[in-house]
């Protein structure tokens, strides 16, 4: 006798045909649905094999009336608010939800889950780590790259999720057992509309943390997030805290919770300022859990960190070559550029997010030596450091230009940094293609150089 499964007898549509729309239409098939998946543009025909071997209708090309047939919508990540299906959908009746809440009551274990406008998928990945190292089952999901459809209808010791602001636009009905929002910065202007409605999406994850459960944030931003002070930890910089402060001390290289070390500066291979907070809020979401935060020490110099992300390509001729082209928005390379030793030469540019390019200047002005500008967005990044006073810039017509100027100008203990603040897609497929691309320009004019 076949069991009965959660979903037998609905209907599903499913909008969007990315990755985290496949993912969540296989889910909703495996909980006996019946699934429709439909997206506004063309689906890949690989997808669409693949939908047709699990019995899943697609259709492509833009929405029609066949989704108005589903018992529920559910949106992929990052399916626009403003859509008109949506406003049709709700004027039939139709329940409209996000991934997050049609996947996660589904999954069984601790959720940990992470968001914040940097640093979140090596905060995320580094949990998992840890987590893995202490012999734990460990799901690590999400906007990390594999989507939380995958494990629905499974169970785990841990669920180590990274959410994106995207995600969380649209939650209203889900559990975590700890929340961590790494940092706040302007991001994805251009989709919430403004910074406060970004912020409100991020601050929504606090609202989820179930009872016994905690919450982790910068001190900073802990007015604009407005935790449930019953769960709320915060991180800041110096020498004391008290018993609810991660305390990252500079002068003595540690990370500490009252009088709980964390771990040491050295406990890890990690490079930047940046990244020992991340590593303190992996500590600390550890130590919260119960977990032996001692034996999970010993596994931090093990960790190897996401690309792309302040990451060392090549020393030659004593000069540092760094691929930061995960630092898609202002504060991720202000972030990088602050954090890293060094006088660099900076490339910046690519496609916008509608962001204020003035808030680089005190940055690139303090530790800047020259600024190469590229891509669509690099005339606007261009004007504002003009007009703020800040005069050492080139225009390159690509990367490959970009990068042979910079060989050419680095001196002895110069770092080249690509930062772009801004996101690839003007160029290329994703900020990925972007870094491994600058990777190998770096390899192929920079190797063999002396100074």
């Amino acid at each position: 006798m076949r069991r009965e499964r959660a979903m037998d007898g609905m209907k599903i549509g499913v909008l969007g045909a990315g990755v985290s729309g496949v993912s969540l239409a296989l889910f909703a098939s495996r909980m006996g649905a019946d699934v429709l998946l439909s997206d506004a543009g063309e689906i890949a025909v690989d997808v669409l094999h693949k939908m047709e071997r699990n019995g899943i209708v697609c259709e492509s090309g833009g929405h029609t009336a066949k989704v108005f047939s589903s018992d529920r919508i559910v949106l992929s990540s990052g399916f626009p608010p403003a859509a008109k299906i949506l406003d049709e959908a709700r004027k039939r009746g139709l329940p409209v939800e996000g991934e997050l809440d049609f996947v996660i009551p589904h999954v069984k274990g601790r959720f940990i889950s992470v968001t914040g406008s940097n640093g979140k998928t090596t905060t995320t990945s580094l949990i998992g780590h840890l987590l893995k190292a202490l012999g734990h089952d460990v799901a690590v999901v999400g906007n990390i790259g594999n989507p939380i459809g995958d494990i629905g209808g499974k169970g785990f010791d841990y669920i180590v999720a990274e959410f994106s602001s995207f995600q969380l636009h649209w939650v209203s009905a889900i559990h975590v057992d700890m929340a961590i929002v790494t940092n706040l910065a302007p991001d994805h202007l251009d989709w919430h509309g403004s910074y406060d409605n970004y912020v409100g999406a991020k601050a929504r994850l606090f609202d989820f943390v179930g009872e016994n459960g905690h919450s982790l944030m910068k001190e900073c931003d802990r007015e604009l997030l407005e935790p449930r002070p019953d769960t709320a930890f915060t991180l800041l910089w110096g020498r004391e805290g008290g018993e609810r402060n991660v305390v990252l001390d500079e002068i003595e290289k540690k990370a500490s919770l009252g009088d709980e070390r964390l771990f040491s500066f050295q406990d890890t291979k990690l490079l930047g300022r940046h990244n020992m907070e991340n590593v303190a809020f992996a500590a600390a979401a550890l130590f919260l859990s119960g977990e032996d935060l001692k034996a999970a020490r010993s596994s931090l110099a093990s960790y190897d960190p996401p690309p792309h992300r302040c990451a060392l390509v090549l020393t030659e001729g004593g000069v540092r070559y760094i691929d930061d082209s995960k630092g898609t928005n202002v504060a991720a390379s202000v972030t990088a550029l602050t954090s890293i030793e060094g006088r660099k030469i900076v490339i910046l540019g690519g496609r916008g997010k509608g962001e204020d390019y003035a808030n680089l200047l005190p940055a690139v002005r303090e530790q800047a030596k020259q600024v190469l500008l590229i891509g669509e967005a690099a005339g606007e990044i261009g004007e504002a450091l003009h007009e703020g006073g800040y005069g050492n810039v080139t225009f390159a017509a690509n990367m490959e230009e970009a990068v042979k100027l910079a060989v050419k100008m680095a001196e002895v203990g110069d770092v080249v940094l690509l930062s772009p603040a801004c996101t690839s897609w003007d160029a290329y497929k994703n900020y990925g293609e972007r870094g491994d691309h600058f990777a190998s320009l770096v390899l192929k004019y920079a190797r063999g150089q002396n100074r």
